[in-house]
């Protein structure tokens, strides 16, 4: 491992945070409670592929801009804006009347919910992630002759390879939050990088992903390199699969499908602002078994150190480790401020913006269960008639009524205690999350968090996540 530095802070930040400190001051003039986060981001997106070169900006999460909220009689307003201007006083004032021309608006038949104060205990730090290149001095030839070198190397592995893209994405933001009582400022970088395979037999085309992540810089590009002699192995099987049986079988996940069935199966059934809107059937079952005793569910920015990480969220609670399961049984959920005020729970920093301009919503950060003590080899031994699930491909959830339904590339076929070599895909993953959880009999000691892809509140509001955790077996319904 290199030398690792510190995120730089942002200049931004520094140069606007005077005026900032005074916009506060007078709103606190006016108001109960007032808050103000300031965030500026930069990202870059890298691509190699037969289509050709793509680089640029990843324009979804570049953005520098504020969000003022604040809180009188038993309610909370939020005003965004992305320029701070000379006259700081004439601004104050024309967001306090932007605010009360907004409460006015509400139309008498909305019920208004009054809320508490917020708690505003002092906090005061300065912190940042850590890096060991960084991709945005690195250079974007640098960066694209790598994800070429990748490329070709992926191709030249076999014959019947097709193209092997390559892609690589960054980004490097900072935030301050103040109130009366805090003062909190994060610099943190990510990155993270992905390799598709194409293959061909015949007529048959057959694709396969792997992905790569990390709570720092381009290092984590030999994470991707090493995974690359598995990945062409697997897209060279897919050639050959063919389609399953539907039935119930004995399964057992690689750690990116048990990352999947992590984020889909309960991640968002523990959302708790989906507990004030009566939307989440987990809020009955808090202190039940809701999987096996060998589960254990964690979720938050500082439970791990990947691409959902940070130091206090966007309501500016500091960062957590929550435990959502213990030994089986649902301990909690996870919420954003205004959520755990209604639920008069406590918050667990879990707000967070797609951007500025973006409301605060319950979000996950780093989701998985915890590993075991199981090898993967008894695992396998363990099966007589039953698959291991590679390659997650995509999930949808029912919070409301525990469903769910995943897609997952490949089912390998397992008999007699040994994988075969017969591949089958595709494969439908479907069930009733607590009985699919409490089906899980092991859990292996191995664990990976991986976090390529952006988590959408509904359809929308996306941001980054990572979940994961070990192999598991479990009965799963498969078609």
């Amino acid at each position: 491992m290199g030398d690792r530095k510190n995120v730089e802070e942002s200049r931004f930040l520094k140069l606007a945070k005077p005026a900032l400190k005074e916009l506060l001051n007078i709103l606190l003039e006016k108001y109960e409670y007032a808050s103000v986060l300031a965030v500026d981001s930069e990202a870059k997106i890298y691509s190699v592929s037969a289509s050709g070169i793509n680089l640029g900006d990843f324009g979804m999460l570049c953005n520098r801009g504020f969000v003022v909220k604040t809180y009188s009689d038993g309610e909370y307003a939020e005003y965004s804006f992305n320029k701070l201007e000379n006259d700081v006083k004439k601004q104050a004032e024309s967001i306090v009347e932007e605010i009360e021309k907004l409460k006015k608006a509400v139309p008498d038949c909305v019920e208004k919910i009054k809320l508490a104060k917020l708690n505003d205990e002092p906090v005061s730090f300065a912190k940042s992630t850590q890096y060991e290149i960084s991709p945005f001095t690195l250079g974007a030839q640098a960066i694209v002759d790598k994800l070429s070198a990748l490329r070709q190397k992926g191709i030249d592995s076999d014959e019947r390879i097709l193209d092997c893209g390559t892609r690589l994405s960054c980004r490097k933001y900072s935030k301050l939050f103040l109130s009366e009582n805090k003062d909190m400022e994060q610099n943190i970088m990510i990155t993270d990088c992905a390799m598709s395979f194409a293959a061909r037999k015949d007529s048959e085309v057959k694709s396969y992903f792997t992905s790569a992540s990390n709570l720092g810089g381009a290092e984590v590009l030999d994470k991707l390199e090493s995974s690359m002699e598995h990945s062409v192995e697997m897209t060279i099987a897919l050639l050959d699969s063919e389609p399953i049986t539907p039935g119930e079988y004995d399964c057992i996940c690689t750690p990116e499908v048990t990352g999947m069935i992590v984020h889909e199966a309960f991640g968002h059934g523990v959302e708790m602002d989906m507990f004030a809107k009566k939307r989440a059937l987990a809020e009955e079952y808090v202190g039940e078994y809701v999987a096996s005793p060998l589960i254990n569910m964690h979720d938050g920015a500082a439970a791990a150190d990947e691409v959902a990480s940070y130091f206090f969220d966007d309501d500016g609670v500091e960062a957590e480790d929550t435990l959502i399961i213990e030994n089986g049984v649902l301990k909690q959920g996870i919420s954003d401020t205004m959520a755990a005020m209604r639920l008069n729970t406590v918050p667990t920093g879990n707000s967070r913006r797609e951007s500025y301009r973006r409301k605060a919503y319950t979000r996950m950060t780093n989701t998985y269960f915890e590993a075991g003590h199981d090898k993967l080899e008894d695992m396998i031994a363990s099966i007589s008639d039953g698959f291991l699930l590679e390659n997650a491909t995509s999930g949808m959830e029912d919070p409301k009524n525990w469903g769910i339904q995943c897609l997952v590339n490949m089912a390998r076929e397992i008999k007699d205690g040994r994988l075969t070599g017969r591949v089958f895909s595709p494969v439908v993953l479907t069930g009733y999350v607590p009985d699919l959880l409490k089906s899980i009999s092991m859990v292996s000691d191995d664990f990976e968090l991986r976090g390529s892809g952006f988590c959408g509140k509904g359809y929308k509001e996306f941001v980054k996540v990572s979940d994961g955790g070990p192999y598991i077996k479990a009965k799963i319904r498969l078609g």
